[in-house]
């Protein structure tokens, strides 16, 4: 059952996601007639076509496709970091339409986590810091407290201090993943969060991956090249032509 949006802007504040409060069958995520195109005239390209999707509460989805089928432009779509140029998105009840910049930033902020190839840390700041600051900004009751305990999860109790350069691909990953899941985001957004790291290091991002979707019930939506991550998905969704069709994972 979908949320108001009056229901969703009464919903209690607290410092960790409500997320749960959800039925496991609940609709999380719904796009309706997605359309994204970019140029004009005779050089417009259409990137998304009509496109439909719901996602449900707790489900792990992958969206694979060959390189340039505009995944991580669905995703960002998806996330409210770019806008379609006509249908709707949908997350936790609330349009993504009827925000302004201001307002999507709160609500990413709030109720979603992020994983990107290139990791985004801040190369100023220590794993500790990387990790405690969006929660700082977020208005967190105990972002200290919490940023070391999401670096322990992911086994960097020892690394905390370290800056992103003194730390290998793996473990920036890592802090990356310690950062995305702090706050308990009712949606975890991955974009091809194995792309940079080598088999070993990919297969131990993957597994602490989904220990934590199991650990917080949270939502994974995952683009990715990699099979191995995308077998590991409730559903498997191929990009092409600017619509999406639905295999079973192998």
């Amino acid at each position: 059952m979908l949320l108001s949006s009056s229901e969703f802007d009464q919903r209690p504040q607290t410092n960790v996601s409500t997320h749960a409060q959800h039925s496991v069958h609940a609709t999380i995520i719904l796009a309706t007639n997605l359309c994204k195109s970019v140029g004009s005239g005779e050089h417009t390209l259409q990137i998304l076509r009509d496109l439909q999707l719901n996602i449900r509460q707790g489900e792990r989805v992958a969206i694979v496709g060959s390189s340039g089928s505009g995944k991580s432009t669905l995703l960002g779509i998806l996330a409210g970091l770019d806008m379609p140029t006509s249908g709707e998105v949908r997350v936790l009840g609330k349009a993504f339409s009827t925000l302004d910049e201001d307002a999507r930033a709160a609500m990413r902020g709030q109720h979603m986590g992020f994983v990107f190839q290139s990791f985004q840390l801040l190369p100023t700041m220590t794993a500790l810091e990387n990790v405690m600051i969006p929660l700082q900004l977020n208005g967190h009751a105990a972002p200290l407290e919490t940023a070391k305990e999401s670096l322990t999860q992911v086994g960097l109790g020892e690394r905390m201090q370290h800056y992103p350069k003194q730390l290998s691909g793996g473990e920036q990953q890592r802090v990356a993943i310690a950062r995305a899941f702090a706050a308990q985001p009712a949606v975890l957004f991955a974009d091809e969060p194995t792309g940079n790291l080598d088999s070993a290091n990919g297969e131990k991002i993957i597994e602490l991956l989904f220990k934590l979707n199991q650990a917080h019930q949270t939502t994974l939506v995952l683009v990715t090249h990699d099979a191995r991550l995308a077998a590991r998905c409730d559903r498997v969704l191929t990009l092409v032509d600017g619509k999406l069709t639905e295999r079973n994972p192998a």
